[in-house]
């Protein structure tokens, strides 16, 4: 094509509609994955989160929320399997367009836990990294959409596994 032509309907090409987004989703993406760099949080806690995390039960975990709308909530992990999502009947609701509906589940198998994507728009990140599937560990971080989390699991199971 001449440089200094412009460019008509022939000159244009249509992507097959494979990999879009169906019409009723109304997810957003974040844009690129570099705009999602990893910074991670320092573990300072306050005396509220660190008294709820003291009182976790041997099998249950705890997700702090450290940015996004809803800065400071907690969510108890306490189920075998805990919804993550934007849909109004997730365990843990986040009614934000950068969340799936069904975004993704923690499971728990005795005193593990493991998050598993569910084929997310804007992916679940364990520490900086996109992730199908990862076991969580005590102090990581988890990116769901806009918000960002810390994983804290029972100090009783703690001390066993370091005991171990």
């Amino acid at each position: 094509m001449d440089e200094n032509r412009r460019p008509d309907q022939a000159d244009i090409r249509r992507v097959p509609d494979a990999g879009r987004t169906p019409a009723n989703d109304t997810t957003q993406t974040f844009g690129h994955d570099s705009d999602l760099s990893f910074v991670p949080f320092g573990l300072e806690l306050g005396p509220a989160e660190l008294a709820a995390i003291e009182a976790l039960p041997s099998g249950a975990a705890l997700l702090l929320v450290r940015s996004g709308p809803t800065a400071g909530a907690r969510y108890l992990l306490d189920t075998d399997v805990s919804t993550v999502g934007r849909h109004p009947e997730a365990d843990i609701f986040f009614d934000d367009v950068t969340v799936s509906r069904r975004h993704a589940e923690i499971t728990r198998e005795g005193t593990r836990f493991e998050i598993v994507d569910q084929r997310s728009l804007n992916g679940t990140y364990v520490n900086g990294e996109r992730v199908d599937r990862a076991v969580l560990v005590n102090g990581a971080e988890v990116r769901v959409g806009k918000f960002r989390l810390n994983f804290f699991v029972s100090p009783a199971d703690l001390a066993r596994a370091q005991g171990a």
